[in-house]
């Protein structure tokens, strides 16, 4: 579904939009099942391994910001990680090797709501021996300027690896007042529901607040090259492996220098990004408060 010169423009500038990947039944299933998993949130009042909670939750009206690991629960999720038409355009830009999935997780920011994303780079959190990596932004919903789409900074991906610390432990969030970054150079990743972004791992990126009627529900999937591995180790290398969703198995890395700042020490607060950005000490998105009705 992608050209050479798609590929190349990837590499230049860090992240490609591709349209109307998704066929509308599997659309269709994804929003279903995901409706589903909301609907279920009305059962917890607290973090739990498979929902990260909006500020505000109550049983009678379940707000959610995250999933958590939706392929490792929910089998619709991890259909979609092995889609033929998504799997084709990762072997273009990851290379030969083969792709294997890191993570997955969906986004959710409800109507003149939804919590924001700080300036961050993925590859703060998992550096591995190659930066052949990505993260695929599905659209669940349309994605416009008005509703907190994803937002990159071209190029960025080609520069350092920046501090993500705040009072000495990580919090996966970028210092604003460093000006490390022009972020008024970023682009907004913007497209109908069933579209996919591709962004390299290294590539600086965030999200605002949505402040329109309509919501914003982005299933984000971390993929690798199959030669990358994991600076952090390997806790279980069956499942390490089940997760190829092309090539095959092997035990030789390739190892390509890269900047690297490790994820240490840990954040105080462990379970998603929303948790670990709540000690950065400066951000650049801040939140409005929904209105009253």
């Amino acid at each position: 579904m992608i050209t050479d010169r798609d590929v190349a423009r990837y590499h230049e500038t860090g992240y490609l939009v591709v349209p109307d990947v998704i066929a509308p039944d599997m659309l269709a299933r994804l929003r279903g099942a995901l409706d589903a998993l909301v609907a279920d949130a009305a059962s917890v009042t607290e973090h739990t391994d498979v929902y990260d909670l909006e500020p505000g939750h109550t049983p009678e009206h379940p707000k959610v910001r995250r999933i958590k690991l939706p392929h490792s629960h929910t089998p619709v999720f991890w259909e979609l990680a092995q889609y033929p038409r998504m799997v084709a355009i990762l072997e273009k830009l990851l290379g030969p090797s083969g792709v294997r999935l890191q993570s997955s997780k969906i986004n959710l920011k409800s109507p003149h709501y939804g919590s924001p994303v700080e300036w961050h780079q993925d590859w703060a959190f998992y550096p591995h021996t190659n930066d052949d990596m990505l993260a695929v932004g599905v659209m669940l919903d349309d994605a416009f300027m008005e509703n907190g789409p994803l937002m990159v900074v071209p190029g960025s991906h080609k520069g350092p690896t920046w501090d993500h610390h705040s009072g000495g432990y990580f919090c996966g969030a970028m210092d604003p007042t460093r000006r490390e970054v022009d972020f008024e150079s970023a682009v907004p990743l913007m497209g109908k529901a069933g579209s996919m972004s591709f962004h390299h791992v290294r590539l600086v990126h965030g999200s605002a607040q949505n402040v329109s009627d309509k919501p914003r529900r982005l299933l984000l999937y971390e993929f690798s090259a199959g030669d990358a591995f994991p600076l952090m180790g390997i806790k279980d290398w069956d499942q390490y492996n089940r997760n190829l969703v092309s090539g095959t198995v092997i035990n030789t890395p390739r190892i390509v220098p890269a900047p690297v700042r490790m994820p240490l020490p840990p954040a105080p607060f462990q379970g998603s990004i929303y948790e670990n950005q709540s000690t950065a000490q400066n951000k650049y998105f801040q939140r409005r408060e929904p209105a009253k009705v």
